[in-house]
């Protein structure tokens, strides 16, 4: 009896033993998931897909925080909706104000009075984060900083981002002037969408004023953009109070990601750390690109527009993104087009592409017409009767 009360002991305790074993390996295996960190030197970060948006790691991304000039982003995108409107050309030539050349922090000295290009002045900021450019472009495109700056808030609500708020173009200190990593992510996704803007955020050196005595030298102040393979963009950032920032992005094949660094000690922690997050994208996942920006996807058909068949084209890029080895068998893609009304604007969204792998969603990425659409003029209309009735005979 005591014999078979022991092996009975015995098989009980090993029952446990590989019970609690088996957990453990499963409990390890997700908290590793739940856990990883690459981002242990900064207060917050984040990485992301930038087609899709899909975040690939997160820490504190929520966090409101000084963005220092990483402010730049949204600024800079401004700029850019301003010249893909044409209400800015880059051969446009701004007259600096006194306001404009009284900012300190990094500068490319700008003097009042003192007359420079647009594209110029777009250099400045994307390679030398030039606050006294910066500013000088809110004025040309507002009227005034206030007004720039409340432009950039409007297009923090436009993107749905709920915490963020500036008050200036620059990134100087300010009171309430703060955002997430996650809401930089998403700024600068929506800046990339301008797929020029990396044409400047790429350069590592450059010069303004090129052989006068006021030649001034650019660096960028992204050392990635030269020492890591595919980085071109896109804004860093350091006040005592934010420590140093940086939100980098990299393209490799057809991947492009974006990776949001926050609160480093150190610039060398802050670039270490980014670019871990670059390796680990680029080591982790992979990308299917499906259309490119400004690809035809649809046609519309007007009987009241002056041009009767209108192109429906994708308003950026679009991929989709997985795990290297995964399946991604069952890729759909569907056109959802609106009930719109006359007349159009070049942009307007008139659609959506809605990407599914099976039953799951991708992305939806709008859909945008490439040219203003006119309402037809009475005298089209007289035509097309007159056409359609000579068909009937």
């Amino acid at each position: 009896m005591k014999k078979y009360a022991l092996m009975v002991s015995l098989l009980f305790f090993t029952l446990c033993l590989v019970t609690t074993t088996v957990f453990a390996e499963e409990g390890g295996e997700s908290q590793g998931e739940n856990t990883l960190d690459l981002a242990p030197d900064a207060k917050s970060g984040i990485l992301i897909e930038r087609d899709t948006g899909k975040i690939m790691f997160e820490k504190q991304a929520h966090e409101k925080l000084p963005p220092a000039s990483m402010t730049k982003i949204m600024t800079l995108l401004l700029i850019m909706e301003e010249l893909e409107k044409g209400s800015l050309k880059k051969d446009d030539v701004i007259r600096i104000s006194e306001n404009a050349a009284s900012m300190g922090g990094s500068q490319i000295f700008l003097e009042a009075g003192e007359e420079m290009k647009v594209n110029d002045l777009l250099k400045g900021i994307a390679i030398a984060s030039a606050n006294d450019a910066s500013v000088a472009m809110a004025e040309r495109i507002a009227g005034s900083e206030a007004a720039f700056v409340k432009k950039m808030n409007e297009k923090v609500k436009a993107l749905g981002l709920k915490n963020t708020q500036f008050q200036n173009a620059s990134g100087l200190p300010a009171d309430n002037h703060y955002s997430t990593a996650y809401d930089m992510a998403m700024i600068a996704k929506e800046l990339l969408s301008h797929e020029s803007i990396t044409d400047y955020t790429s350069i590592y050196e450059d010069y303004l004023r090129k052989g006068t005595e006021n030649e001034f030298w650019l660096v960028n102040t992204n050392k990635l953009v030269r020492f890591y393979p595919g980085v071109d963009g896109l804004k860093t950032g350091f006040t005592n109070e934010a420590k140093y920032c940086l939100t980098a992005t990299a393209k490799k094949d057809d991947m492009r990601v974006v990776a949001v660094v926050m609160g480093a000690a150190t610039p060398k922690e802050r670039n270490a750390t980014v670019s871990n997050m670059l390796d680990y994208a680029f080591n982790t996942y992979e990308t299917k690109k499906l259309f490119d920006k400004g690809q035809q996807i649809s046609e519309l058909e007007f009987l009241k527009a002056e041009d009767r068949k209108v192109e429906v084209v994708a308003s950026e890029s679009i991929s989709t993104v997985f795990k290297k080895g995964d399946s991604i068998e069952d890729l759909t893609t569907s056109v959802e087009l609106n009930s719109v009304e006359l007349p159009l604007k070049k942009g307007d969204q008139v659609g959506t592409l809605v990407v599914k792998n099976g039953k799951k969603l991708i992305s939806e990425t709008p859909l945008i017409v490439e040219k203003d659409v006119k309402k037809a003029s009475y005298f089209t209309l007289f035509k097309r009767t007159i056409q359609k009735l000579s068909k009937n005979d």
